[in-house]
């Protein structure tokens, strides 16, 4: 018993490894494609910064080691966007073999949505939260400083507001499948919705630059994703009440 129990944990390890390398090695072919297109790449991330810039200037650099690692900066966060999709995939087909039939139907037609919400969030982050909290802060920073960005930093800046966005935006979805499956109730999210308030400012805090502006520019989108979560729950909990009390009456029929 012990001897066959081992051999299953060990053929998932296996299977776990076998995954992570191919999405490593997925990663690294994205680098490569994306270090292929690294100055377009980066002339379209910077045209915020060149906005507002009066005199056009460039972003600065301190050495010639952070030019590499700009380089790297802007081709990884590209290449980490391209390899999301292929990395929610290979987990579903690893947890695939221990879930039941309609488990694995849902996960399969709720992962295309997520992939849309990934993408939504990355827009919404980048076109909207991003340009509106990187103009506030430049202008309220040239009445007093003589500003000059470094590349390292901007990019650092960016990718704390936007990424994020790619996990909030699946909140929604999480629980529309959570509620499918019956194991997430709207009742439960709204009796802990004072509770949920304070832990996701909390996240927002942490996951976001180390100001309060940026703090509520990441927190209150989290908090409206967590009322349409209650919206989508409730709404997905009244559908499924329906299916099994059709699937009660049918096996009523059925016994008559």
């Amino acid at each position: 018993m012990s001897t066959t129990r081992d051999q299953g944990v060990v053929e998932h390890l296996t299977e776990l490894r076998k995954r992570i390398i191919r999405v490593l090695w997925f990663f690294l072919a994205a680098m490569v494609l994306t270090f292929c297109f690294v100055d377009q790449i980066y002339d379209f991330l910077v045209q915020d910064a060149e906005r507002l810039f009066a005199d056009k200037e460039r972003l600065i650099v301190l050495g010639p080691g952070e030019i590499v690692k700009v380089y790297f900066t802007v081709a990884g966060l590209a290449a980490i966007v391209l390899t999301i999709p292929y990395l929610m995939y290979q987990a579903w087909a690893f947890v695939r073999p221990a879930l039941t039939e309609v488990e694995a139907g849902a996960v399969y037609r709720y992962l295309p949505l997520v992939i849309i919400m990934m993408f939504g969030g990355l827009a919404f982050g980048y076109f909207f939260i991003f340009p509106l909290l990187f103009d506030f802060l430049y202008q309220l920073g040239i009445q007093h400083f003589d500003i000059q960005y470094t590349a390292g930093n901007y990019f650092g800046f960016l990718a704390n507001i936007v990424l994020p966005f790619a996990i909030i935006f699946e909140l929604p979805v999480a629980v529309m499948f959570l509620t499918r499956i019956g194991l997430l109730a709207p009742q439960m999210l709204t009796k802990v919705r004072k509770y949920a308030y304070f832990v996701l400012v909390i996240i927002a805090s942490m996951i976001s630059p180390p100001e309060i502006i940026s703090h509520l520019s990441v927190a209150a989108p989290m908090i409206l994703l967590y009322e349409v979560a209650i919206i989508v729950s409730k709404w997905t909990f009244k559908k499924r009440q329906a299916l099994l009390a059709a699937q009660a009456a049918e096996c009523e029929a059925d016994e008559d």
